[in-house]
C-alpha cells in the first residue's frame, strides 16, 4: 500500500473513531543514572539506536561556545576500543545508516541497522562514553577546523547566512543561553585547548544526562540485557546542574541591516514565542503554517502570486526548552525595496489580529500537520522516526508516551485562538527587522513607516 494511503486511512481512522495513538514501550534506568526506552515494532527487521545527551550550545558558556557541536564531530572519530575511521566503517559494513545533530537544548545519535546488528550500535555508543582515552590534540585540531570550515560553508560564505550568526544576540539578553549560534564563535573554536575540551566533556556526557532509545524488530528482553551488559560499568559521574537561564523579552523593535554578497534583498521579521510545549507554542506553529507555510498561504499568495514582489516566503517558528523564536522571511523580487515588502506583510499580520481565520483553512493546516506526524511515527529511525520523538517526548515532557497529547494541541486550536495568539505574540513594538541586503545597497532595507 503507498504511504498517502495509509496515511489517510489513519487519518480517516482517528478523525472518525477519535481512536488513540499507541506506541507501546518499556522504560527503565540503569544503576548510573541512564533512561532507557524500549519500543518493540515488527514491522521489517530493522532497529533504530537513539541516543539523547542533555547538552546543546546552551549548556556553554561565553568565551567557550561551539564545544556542543564540536563534540557532536569528535564522537565520530573514535573511542577508547574503536580506532579511528572505524566508527563509520564498522555500521556501514552492517548495512547502517547513521549521523547526529547538535540544538541549543540537546546532541543526540542514531544509527539504523539490521536487527541483528543490536550489539555493534550499542558497543559503539558505549564506548563513546569511554572518549577521553582516546582524545588527542591531534584530534580536537582536526575536528575544530572541520568546525570552523563548516562554519564558513553554512553561515558566513553563504548567501543571507552571515543574518544567522547576529540573530540570537538580538533576540537574548546577553549570558542567556542561547544568546549565541549554535555553531559557536570562531575565536571560541580557535582557542579552546584539549583541556578545556575534556572538562567540557566530562562534565555533561554522562549516563545521567542522557536517554537510550531502541526502536524496532527486538526483543524486549534480551534488549534490556544487552543494554545492561554494554552500559553498566559506565561511571555515573557528577549530577549536572539543571540551566537557570535569565529571562528573555522584547521590549521594542530592534532594525538591523546586513549588507552581504547576495544579488537580492532579503527581509526577516522574527520574535519570541512560548517555548516548546507550552502554552501558545501550538497556536504559533499553526499561525505560522497559516501566513507562510507553502504556496497556499496568505503571504505566499500575496507577495508571489498576486503582487508579484517576492521571490519566495517562508514562514516557522524554531521551538526550545526555555524559549521559542517566531521567523518571516521574505525575498524580494529584482527592483523592489523591503519598505514596500514589509507593508504587505504587516498588512496580513493585521489581518489576521483582527479577522478570523475561516474554518477551512485552520482545518487545512491542522490536517497538514498531522499528515506529516503520522509519516513520521511509521517508521522507527532517522532524526524523526518513534526512536527520536520517545526521547523527544521524554526530554521535554518527561513523558516518552506524548504522542496523543502533542496530536491535541493542536487539534484543540479554534480560529479565535489564532487570532488571539496573533495579537498577543507578533507585535510591532517588541520584534526584530532584519533587512539582508546586497553590498552598497542599503537604501534597498525596510524602513520604518
Amino acid at each position: 500500500m503507498k504511504l498517502y494511503s495509509v496515511i489517510t486511512l489513519l487519518l480517516c481512522a482517528l478523525s472518525a473513531n477519535a481512536q488513540k495513538i499507541k506506541i507501546p514501550y518499556e522504560q527503565f534506568t540503569l544503576p548510573n543514572g541512564l533512561n532507557v526506552i524500549l519500543h518493540q515494532d515488527k514491522t521489517i527487521p530493522r532497529i533504530s539506536v537513539n541516543v539523547w545527551y542533555f547538552v546543546g550550545s546552551g549548556s556553554e558558556k561565553p568565551g567557550r561556545t561551539g564545544f556542543a557541536h564540536l563534540f557532536e564531530h569528535i564522537l565520530f572519530e573514535g573511542s577508547k576500543n574503536v580506532p579511528e575511521g572505524k566508527f563509520d566503517e564498522w555500521l556501514e559494513a552492517a548495512g547502517a545508516n547513521n549521523n547526529g545533530s547538535t540544538t541549543e537544548d540537546r546532541t543526540n545519535y542514531y544509527e539504523d541497522l539490521p536487527a541483528n546488528a543490536l550489539d555493534l550500535a550499542l558497543f559503539l555508543e558505549s564506548d563513546r562514553s569511554f572518549l577521553l582515552a582516546s582524545l588527542t590534540y591531534s584530534t580536537v585540531d582536526g575536528q575544530r577546523d572541520v568546525v570552523k570550515n563548516e562554519r564558513r560553508q553554512s553561515y558566513e560564505n553563504r548567501p543571507y547566512g552571515k543574518a544567522g550568526l547576529d540573530v540570537p544576540a538580538l533576540l537574548y539578553p546577553k549570558n542567556h543561553p542561547y544568546s549565541w549560534p549554535v555553531i559557536g564563535s570562531m575565536a571560541d573554536l580557535s582557542v579552546a585547548s584539549r583541556q578545556d575540551v575534556a572538562d567540557f566533556f566530562t562534565q555533561f556526557y554522562l549516563p545521567g544526562n542522557a536517554s537510550l532509545c531502541i526502536a524496532g524488530d527486538i526483543d524486549l528482553v534480551q534488549a534490556r540485557k544487552a543494554v545492561e551488559k554494554w552500559f553498566s560499568d559506565v561511571p555515573a559521574g557528577k549530577p549536572v546542574a539543571p540551566i537557570q537561564p535569565v529571562s528573555a523579552a522584547l521590549t521594542e523593535e530592534k532594525r538591523v541591516v546586513v549588507e552581504d554578497k547576495v544579488q537580492l534583498p532579503r527581509m526577516e521579521m522574527i520574535w519570541l514565542t512560548p517555548a516548546n510545549f507550552q502554552p501558545g507554542n501550538a497556536e504559533m506553529d499553526l499561525v505560522a503554517a497559516i501566513l507562510g507555510g507553502g504556496k497556499n498561504s496568505r503571504l505566499y499568495k500575496r507577495l508571489v502570486y498576486d503582487l508579484q514582489i517576492a521571490q519566495n516566503v517562508s514562514c516557522y517558528q524554531g521551538s526550545s526548552k526555555f524559549a521559542s523564536d517566531f521567523h518571516i522571511a521574505v525575498t524580494a523580487r529584482p527592483g523592489i525595496g523591503l519598505t514596500q515588502v514589509e507593508k504587505i506583510v504587516q498588512e496580513e499580520i493585521e489581518r489576521l489580529k483582527n479577522e478570523l481565520p475561516t474554518e477551512r483553512e485552520l482545518n487545512r493546516v491542522v490536517s497538514q500537520g498531522e499528515s506529516r506526524f503520522l509519516s513520521q511515527i511509521e517508521r522507527s529511525g532517522g532524526f524523526s522516526g518513534k526512536a527520536n520523538q520517545l526521547n523527544e517526548y521524554y526530554f521535554y515532557t518527561g513523558n516518552p508516551d506524548y504522542f496523543n497529547e502533542d496530536l491535541q494541541r493542536f487539534k484543540a486550536v479554534d480560529v479565535s485562538d489564532i487570532s488571539a495568539a496573533t495579537r498577543k505574540y507578533l507585535r510591532s513594538d517588541a520584534r526584530v527587522v532584519m533587512s539582508i541586503v546586497p553590498e552598497g545597497k542599503k537604501d534597498l532595507a525596510a524602513s520604518k513607516n
